[in-house]
């Protein structure tokens, strides 16, 4: 007898936290809302929100958001806009290190610079400072820009204010 009634009783309880889950997950009207699998899968496995724009920064060791260093346009598109065209260039603090985040690569590559005034360079990859910055793979020119940070506005002297 106290077994069914031990039986009986975990039965209950059991469902009545299947009970109250369901009531979480209705709104006032009765419907069943999603789950928000968004937020579980948006981080990348270094914790950056992807969907915000961030990215893991291999030289500061931290979440950046890629866009937000010096832009540099291609080579044959030097008015770009279109910044999903444009490849993004980050340095460590001692500036031996440049990170450059290449437009729909998920990943970045860190060049280094031997000494003061040379390229970084990393294989057949050369950041070349020239008025600004020139990246070169092998002997062509793939992307360069003036060595300003943040989004320009053409025909304007200044930054965009966002």
């Amino acid at each position: 007898m106290k077994k069914i009634i031990t039986v009986i009783l975990v039965l209950v309880l059991v469902s009545s936290c299947k009970l109250i889950d369901q009531k979480d997950d209705e709104d006032q009207n009765g419907a069943v809302l999603p789950k928000d699998s968004t937020a579980v899968n948006d981080k990348d496995e270094n914790g950056c929100l992807a969907s915000a724009g961030y990215v893991w920064s291999k030289v500061n060791k931290e979440c950046v958001k890629g866009f937000s260093g010096v832009q540099l346009n291609p080579i044959d598109k030097p008015d770009n806009e279109d910044e999903t065209l444009s490849a993004y260039l980050m340095f460590n603090e001692a500036g031996d290190k440049a990170e450059i985040f290449l437009p729909k690569d998920t990943t970045s590559i860190v060049l280094t610079r031997a000494t003061k005034g040379k390229p970084w360079v990393l294989k057949d990859w050369q950041l070349i400072p020239d008025k600004g910055y020139v990246l070169k793979k092998g002997s062509q020119s793939m992307f360069s820009g003036d060595g300003e940070m943040g989004k320009k506005v053409l025909d304007s002297d200044t930054e965009e204010q966002q």
